[in-house]
């Protein structure tokens, strides 16, 4: 608030950047089109992608609406990612299209028939990106901060999973206040 236009976030392969002004707007235009989809509180949302400025935007987005956002390895295989997608209850993927020899397109279709709460897919780059930011246009005035208005500090916010080199990978829940806390202690350290 107190400099909206300084750099917030600036993706330095495609030369994008966001103030601080843009970057609350285009969180809010990604939580309201993710409201319009159907995502609540407690929903589970996926982000399966290297580091992409839409990973950011959808770990904001999914705080600002009570969902909780689950962080898929972009190393997983196939197997992994039915795996996580089932254990996590997944309603909502947000993937890249492919990361190095990875086709994520083709490992979500492997095993979606297998995975009967993921509803939806959303691909960073693709048709499906602008659709589900144009649901926002949808979403009634007021309805964000109301939203806002009924989470807590302690409501879960991010499933992180293990790896799972030594079995099934295992997901540990954080908070709001857990999230922020950490980061404020790392920069305490440094």
């Amino acid at each position: 608030a107190r400099f909206p236009d300084r750099d917030a976030l600036v993706e330095h392969q495609t030369g994008r950047r966001w103030s601080y002004r843009e970057l609350g707007a285009a969180v809010d235009r990604l939580a309201l089109g993710l409201m319009a989809a159907g995502i609540g509180p407690g929903d589970r949302v996926g982000i399966w992608s290297p580091n992409f400025s839409e990973w950011t935007l959808t770990q904001f987005a999914t705080a600002k609406l009570g969902a909780i956002l689950v962080n898929v390895n972009p190393a997983y295989r196939a197997h992994e990612l039915r795996y996580v997608l089932n254990q996590s209850s997944l309603r909502l993927l947000v993937a890249a299209t492919a990361y190095k020899t990875s086709e994520y397109r083709a490992m979500v279709e492997e095993v979606r028939s297998e995975c009967p709460a993921l509803e939806r897919v959303v691909y960073i780059g693709d048709p499906s990106w602008e659709e589900l930011l144009q649901g926002a246009d949808e979403v009634p005035d007021g309805a964000l901060a109301q939203r806002m208005g009924g989470l807590a500090f302690d409501d879960p916010i991010n499933i992180q999973y293990t790896s799972g080199t030594t079995g099934s990978p295992k997901g540990a829940t954080l908070t709001h206040h857990n999230i922020l806390n950490n980061g404020f202690f790392v920069g305490e350290l440094l």
